[in-house]
């Protein structure tokens, strides 16, 4: 069976940046379960195993516009520290649920820290980054119906939302 849209694929990756550093994998962990064709990963991972059959090992460099698109400038913001509340200590590196001018959920980085203001990144933190998979297929199925309306994988026993 060939990977295409409506299969649900199972896959163990390791994801590395260019310099070689593990930024993510499936390795001592379950395998990625995903559903083809429903925007469930990446684009140009999607589009590197469309084809491809359950056995198959490969290795996948995406570029930043087709992973988490490029770093964009406009969404950095400095915001006035009272926008935080009562919060007592806040930290480069945190992240934060916030909402961006189109009313949009999105996490937020704080990057930079004064007395009297925030700065924070709404960019994916892997945006303007390119992406190295190593990616080895291990089933594809088809999906059931009930995933095909929801537009995922559903994992083993049946659905469960994390």
């Amino acid at each position: 069976m060939q990977i295409s849209k409506g299969k649900v694929v199972t896959i163990d990756y390791t994801l590395t940046d260019d310099a070689g550093n593990v930024i993510d994998s499936s390795d001592g962990r379950d395998a990625l379960v995903y559903l083809h064709g429903a925007d469930n990963i990446i684009p140009g991972l999607e589009n590197a195993l469309e084809g491809k059959k359950s056995g198959d090992e490969l290795k996948v460099t995406v570029p930043a516009k087709d992973a988490y698109g490029e770093h964009d400038a406009e969404r950095i913001a400095t915001v006035p520290r009272d926008m935080f509340g009562e919060e007592d200590e806040i930290v480069v590196g945190a992240q934060y649920h916030a909402a961006d001018p189109d009313g949009q959920p999105v996490v937020v980085t704080v990057v930079e820290v004064t007395e009297g203001s925030v700065t924070v990144d709404g960019n994916h933190p892997l945006a303007g980054q390119q992406l190295n998979f190593a990616v080895k297929i291990k089933e594809i199925r088809d999906a059931t119906d009930e995933e095909q309306t929801h537009g995922h994988a559903h994992g083993p026993g049946g659905h469960h939302h994390h």
